[in-house]
């Protein structure tokens, strides 16, 4: 699945942890995706139209990684723009390299998902993540910035882990756990991800301005590393 992170740098180091994820994929496999996948194996489930007509609409994607999904939205949905949004130099590198060609309908943004939200007012009518940002990003700042930056009635629309992918209960609180990954060099280290119940979302989505607020369980495909994902939808209150 197209993870990235708007908070994917080692906090002593600054290093780019999402320096090797998709390093693979994107050497090899360079197409504008024909589907968009919200579930974690990334082969079934609903698909864009849970955003809405995204006709001349100004959209942006926390916590893009090469930006797959959001090609495939700029390619074919009309919107007026999609905003991919990272902070990981990598992900900059490969999203660039596989589609810098979709501008200026595709916009690559080299900044964290938070501080892009709090410098754009008003600017956005859509705002998603497949495993992004509010997987990575400390939801009591991520999601009051994403109310601020939608226009009034803009919808928000996420998935996210519904357990660990190891099967550990997801969080009754906002708390994250630090999860195992590694610096350019191969270094170990952990980085944050929250992984909360449908109800934790709930609560914060709800304290931050959002209303209608929806939690659905998109089950786990087979195969050992199988995870059930939640789909969380909600629109900023008018």
């Amino acid at each position: 699945m197209p993870t990235s992170s708007s908070t994917g740098a080692d906090a002593s180091t600054g290093a780019d942890l999402w320096h090797h994820y998709g390093r693979a994929r994107a050497a090899r496999d360079r197409a504008i995706p024909g589907g968009f996948h919200w579930d974690w194996a990334q082969d079934g489930g609903p698909g864009a139209e849970i955003l809405g007509d995204l006709t001349g609409r100004v959209v942006a994607d926390l916590g893009a990684g090469s930006a797959r999904h959001a090609a495939h939205l700029a390619t074919r949905h009309q919107p007026a723009r999609v905003d991919a949004v990272d902070n990981s130099p990598a992900q900059q590198a490969f999203a660039t390299a596989l589609y810098g060609h979709l501008a200026p309908t595709l916009r690559i943004v080299p900044r964290s998902a938070v501080d892009h939200l709090r410098a754009s007012p008003h600017a956005y009518d859509v705002l998603y993540a497949v495993f992004g940002a509010p997987c990575f990003t400390d939801p009591r700042q991520l999601l009051p910035a994403a109310a601020a930056a939608l226009r009034p009635g803009g919808r928000l629309v996420f998935s996210t882990l519904a357990h660990y992918a190891g099967g550990r209960p997801a969080e009754a609180d906002a708390v994250h756990a630090d999860i195992p990954a590694a610096t350019p060099d191969g270094r170990g280290t952990t980085m944050p991800r929250w992984v909360l119940q449908g109800h934790v979302w709930q609560r914060l989505l709800e304290q931050s301005g959002f209303t209608g607020t929806t939690v659905g369980v998109l089950p786990a495909a087979g195969g050992p590393r199988g995870a059930d994902a939640l789909l969380v939808g909600c629109t900023r209150a008018a």
